[in-house]
């Protein structure tokens, strides 16, 4: 993340009362219209926004034409769990395809959710490219080029058909040319935009016209949101309690959410620090005047730290 300016502290690190140290990084909110309402940072810096990518390259492969629907499209936008109904779901995608596993070209991991990571290895189980949270999109890919006759073996490769419609479908929601082209974690094209142009694409998912592209997208995660993570993760916990709403982590703590009503937010930690991830998500809610019932928001804020296997302290948002 390149920045002019110094970047605020948005989560402080307390144990036993005393400060242990903080995470800096940028956030933004914007108001209905989608003007800017509240930032802290750069937000208009680029940065990757990871997995936060993803819903922009569902648009893709439902522009590439794939027929897909409800659950298997959440899960085409997904950063998984690796819990049994996802990877049956990948199955069934590659499947209906007349491909399997070994078509996949993310790298082999454990998964993402630290429960099922300690199944697997208990169960005697090891890394698995089905595994990695990203596997969804990779056969929602996978599956688009057979569809249209395009080459399997280099879907990854940036000038592929595929990732072409990836990146115009980007630009096109966020407004904004990539400032910078790279390789994710899954091995996929990444492309840089500002935190800004990123809420302001998830906004954009939301107020597309029911039927495009976008908007069944946004309407199948936000039916299936154990689809889009699963069932211990923030972003389901979100969907499910705040109707309508829209929410997508990316790796190195990026955060992207869009309400119904227009509002949108974005932030990354800039040192990447997950555990900070949560505080930050809660506060920015609780900005924009989110609640909930059943106390998700609250669960979504809490990140203790243990002392001797008990709570001496936790993390905390610092705006």
């Amino acid at each position: 993340m390149s920045h002019s300016v110094a970047l605020p502290v948005l989560a402080e690190v307390i144990r036993s009362g005393f400060t242990e140290g903080r995470h800096h990084g940028s956030l933004v909110l914007l108001a209905a219209d989608g003007s800017v309402d509240f930032a802290l940072g750069d937000p208009d810096a680029p940065v990757f926004p990871r997995s936060c990518a993803k819903p922009f390259q569902a648009v893709a492969t439902l522009r590439a034409g794939l027929a897909i629907e409800g659950e298997l499209l959440a899960l085409a936008a997904s950063s998984h769990s690796a819990e049994s109904f996802h990877l049956d779901g990948v199955r069934r995608i590659l499947g209906d395809a007349g491909l399997d596993e070994s078509a996949l070209r993310t790298p082999a991991d454990l998964p993402l959710d630290e429960t099922e990571a300690e199944l697997r290895l208990r169960s005697g189980g090891g890394r698995a490219p089905i595994l990695m949270d990203c596997s969804g999109k990779h056969a929602g890919w996978l599956a688009a080029c057979v569809a249209n006759d395009w080459p399997t073996e280099s879907y990854l490769d940036p000038v592929h058909p595929l990732q072409v419609l990836a990146r115009e479908a980007m630009a096109e929601a966020t407004g904004e040319p990539a400032a910078h082209a790279g390789v994710d974690g899954c091995g996929a094209p990444l492309l840089a935009v500002s935190l800004t142009g990123l809420a302001r694409g998830y906004r954009a998912l939301l107020g597309a016209e029911p039927g495009t592209p976008q908007r069944r997208v946004a309407d199948a995660m936000r039916a299936h949101p154990e689809y889009v993570a699963g069932t211990r993760r923030a972003d389901t916990w979100l969907m499910r309690a705040v109707p309508g709403a829209l929410s997508k982590m990316g790796a190195e703590a990026v955060q992207a959410v869009a309400l119904p009503d227009g509002r949108a937010l974005a932030f990354k930690i800039d040192d990447g620090g997950e555990r900070a991830r949560g505080p930050v998500l809660a506060a920015a809610l609780r900005r924009l005047g989110v609640t909930t019932a059943d106390g998700t928001v609250e669960r979504i804020a809490a990140a203790p730290l243990l002392g001797g296997g008990v709570p001496v302290g936790g993390i905390r948002a610092a705006f």
